[in-house]
């Protein structure tokens, strides 16, 4: 499967960075350059567009020029929230499309053959959803959504007060697409201020 369908990307911004001492982490540096301008870059040639996931003032992500869009469910911090809100945007705004791509938006490594791998395996699995894992860990955060699941996960969110990923995407069929973890897990996230220094370690094999 060399051909896939056109698929957004929604990079999921929402983290306080509480072990950071609070503020973005995606607006963190790594290597002269912030963290979310190495995901944008990882991401922009896959995806037939990309948004951002962001609740408070857009405002402070001006200068990447990418829409920016507040959960649609109010008081339901968490990733499923940005997803549901990724899927409703899609569903106003590009209604040619039906698979979104969501990601971490602070995972500055991730695989350049990510949406195509996602995808391959999707289709071949026949299965309604796609995540990733590596190092024998599932990221349910990085994956594969089919718009036409946004009011079920909306009633899961809503009326069931869900907040975990996995236990939404147990209730479908879900491909699971592992990645190697040498010679850099291209899902490392910087949660805290020694992941930073990890990062510019990782950056430095990885060419920057």
């Amino acid at each position: 499967m060399t051909e896939f369908p056109p698929t957004p990307g929604v990079l999921l911004a929402g983290g306080l960075a509480r072990r950071m001492g609070g503020g973005d982490k995606p607006m963190r540096q790594i290597g002269g350059r912030t963290i979310l301008d190495r995901v944008i870059a990882r991401l922009q040639p896959q995806c037939d567009g990309l948004i951002l996931n962001a609740n408070g003032d857009p405002s402070r992500f001006a200068a990447f020029g990418l829409p920016v869009i507040a959960d649609t469910v109010e008081d339901f911090p968490g990733p499923l929230a940005g997803i549901l809100a990724a899927l409703d945007w899609t569903a106003a705004h590009r209604p040619d499309v039906t698979w979104i791509l969501s990601a971490a938006g602070d995972c500055p490594f991730l695989p350049r053959d990510l949406v195509e791998r996602l995808h391959r395996a999707r289709a071949e699995q026949d299965a309604q959803l796609a995540v990733a894992s590596s190092g024998g860990q599932t990221h349910p955060v990085i994956g594969l959504w089919h718009v036409g699941l946004r009011e079920e996960l909306r009633h899961a969110l809503v009326g069931e007060d869900m907040r975990k990923i996995d236990r939404w995407t147990a209730r479908y069929r879900l491909a699971t697409v592992d990645w190697p973890t040498e010679p850099l897990d291209p899902f490392f996230n910087a949660n805290t201020v020694e992941d930073i220094a990890d990062a510019e370690r990782i950056a430095a094999l990885d060419g920057g």
